[in-house]
């Protein structure tokens, strides 16, 4: 099969490369899955993970990529849940071969349902986005109708996943980035929009509940707009600050087949729209990966026409 592959950590990026790999077994409990579409996070090659196994062993040179769509081919022994031919979109283990590759190997239990009027690149675009708004809001953040929040990187593949997941849910977004997401904020359903480059992000006041994509001294500040009692959640590791009288919960999401369902059905009920910034091909994924140009929004690897 083709995949991506990079040698090893040291050379990061430059060692990224299209090459011919054996297709993956399904072992206890997997599936193999034809890949459509997929996805990756940026930041993916500095993980731990992405060299090593759970024992620590080095795996190098790795298939990076995490979220997928695509077809079920095999089952291993004892895999229940899912049948061969059936569509599905979800997580890879980051521990193990990841999806920028026609096939993957892939437990059972971080893959869900695709429904036939759901695209394969929709699918890839909101699994990872769509858990971590869904695990932070309301896992995490414990979000309530009528309540406030604001969502750093409001015009981002996670923070438009929030943007909606809010409004839906019956709060108040206060959106935030540059100048130039404003709009696109808003569309996502922002009421509110705080350019983080020349706006007072100290007048939003208090909200219940903050979502920091950012960290670093946007996430410092913010831990003062936590109202009494309000949460502040991030993605980008431990905070700094502390809200006064709240919480302060950095997470990593885990994967999560009913809430995958969740996020689906929300798809096709139009209530949820993944962001995607930029679909390539499989032959194109190295550059992609090295975007001479700002992406807002997630980049998706077709690996199936």
């Amino acid at each position: 099969m083709k995949a991506i592959v990079v040698m090893d950590q040291a050379a990061g990026t430059a060692g990224m490369k299209l090459v011919e790999r054996p297709e993956p077994q399904a072992a206890i409990n997997d599936v193999v899955v034809q890949v459509h579409a997929s996805g990756f996070t940026s930041g993916e090659l500095t993980w731990p993970s992405t060299w090593t196994d759970r024992l620590d062993r080095d795996r190098s040179p790795t298939i990076p990529g995490q979220e997928l769509a695509g077809v079920v081919t095999a089952l291993g022994y004892g895999t229940t849940g899912l049948s061969v031919g059936q569509r599905v979109f979800g997580l890879a283990d980051s521990y193990r071969g990841g999806t920028l590759a026609e096939y993957v190997a892939v437990e059972v239990r971080n893959l869900a349902p695709l429904p036939g009027d759901v695209d394969f690149s929709v699918g890839a675009a909101v699994a990872m986005p769509g858990l971590t708004a869904w695990q932070g809001l309301f896992v995490h953040g414990r979000l309530q109708a009528g309540q406030s929040i604001l969502v750093h990187g409001a015009a981002g593949a996670v923070g438009s996943m929030v943007t909606q997941l809010a409004r839906d849910a019956g709060a108040y977004v206060i959106g935030t980035g540059r100048a130039a997401d404003r709009q696109k904020a808003l569309d996502f359903g922002a009421q509110e929009f705080v350019d983080l480059e020349k706006d007072d992000l100290e007048g939003v006041g208090g909200v219940h509940l903050v979502f920091d994509v950012i960290g670093g001294d946007i996430g410092k500040r913010s831990a003062g707009l936590v109202r009494n009692g309000g949460t502040l959640v991030t993605i980008a590791g431990p905070t700094e600050a502390r809200p006064a009288d709240g919480l302060a919960i950095d997470f990593v999401l885990v994967s999560d087949r009913t809430q995958l369902s969740e996020i689906v059905q929300r798809v096709r009920d139009g209530r949820l729209r993944p962001n995607i910034g930029n679909i390539a091909s499989l032959d194109e994924a190295v550059a992609a990966f090295n975007p001479t140009r700002r992406i807002s929004g997630k980049t998706i690897i077709r690996v199936r026409p």
